[in-house]
């Protein structure tokens, strides 16, 4: 998103197109907003790798599933009923001007009462935080869920700390803890760089069983800190698509 983007009138952008996945309607499976029914606008493209990633059909190699202008993305969306948006990807501020003009609209919507945007740390959060700053109803609707990303990923080395100066009270920093070493660096990345927004602590469910991780929660103690599992893979089987 470059410095002369300037936050424009829909007529100006809606016929924008952003590589797409999938557009469904289910209900929150993880975070502050777990159980709600929820729409979820899955992007394409990514610029991590994660080792553990479960939406590998979200980047290449894999191709896109369609194409779709801002216009229509906001058409289907109005499709349903939910007033909640999960923006996600791949990473879905990986597109920058239109990754910023697709929250703008969606954050337009009357229906819509919150926007949680699924980023994974190695995007610089500068420039859409602007945006939400500038424009009342993106500053009203929208929120960081930002996945920062401990060794196991083997990604750590892109985060970008400077992102923490940025989040407010409402956003979400969310750990996935694949290991002990996973989180004696989460929670000294907590202690040294954490301000604002609740900490999620998520377990790689094949490597950290629930359990085990409640038990580390509690004996370090991160008395903040909230479990987050992921209640779709409960409900639905973990590979199952558009849950």
């Amino acid at each position: 998103m470059s410095n002369k983007w300037i936050i424009p009138d829909q007529s100006e952008y809606i016929n924008w197109k952003l590589p797409m996945v999938e557009i469904f309607e289910t209900v929150e499976g993880e975070g502050n907003m777990a159980g709600f029914p929820t729409i979820f606008v899955r992007v394409f493209h990514c610029n991590l790798r994660c080792s553990w990633c479960d939406t590998d059909y979200s980047y290449a190699p894999s191709k896109h599933e369609f194409e779709a202008t801002i216009e229509e993305i906001i058409d289907r969306i109005k499709e349903f009923s939910s007033r909640r948006i999960c923006f996600t990807g791949g990473e879905p501020l990986i597109h920058l001007e239109k990754s910023a003009a697709l929250l703008q609209a969606m954050c337009e919507l009357d229906q819509i009462e919150d926007v949680h945007i699924e980023t994974n740390g190695a995007i610089d959060l500068t420039l859409f935080e602007k945006l939400r700053k500038h424009h009342k109803q993106v500053n009203q609707k929208a929120r960081f869920i930002m996945d920062f990303k401990l060794p196991e990923s083997g990604e750590m080395t892109r985060m970008i700390y400077s992102n923490f100066d940025l989040l407010q009270t409402k956003d979400e920093i969310k750990f996935v803890i694949g290991s002990d070493e996973d989180f004696t660096v989460a929670t000294s990345v907590v202690k040294e760089h954490h301000k604002k927004g609740q900490v999620l602590y998520s377990p790689v469910w094949e490597t950290m069983p629930p359990e085990k991780l409640v038990k580390k929660i509690l004996s370090e103690p991160l008395p903040d800190v909230k479990l987050s599992l992921q209640m779709h893979k409960i409900i639905w089987d973990p590979n199952k698509r558009g849950v």
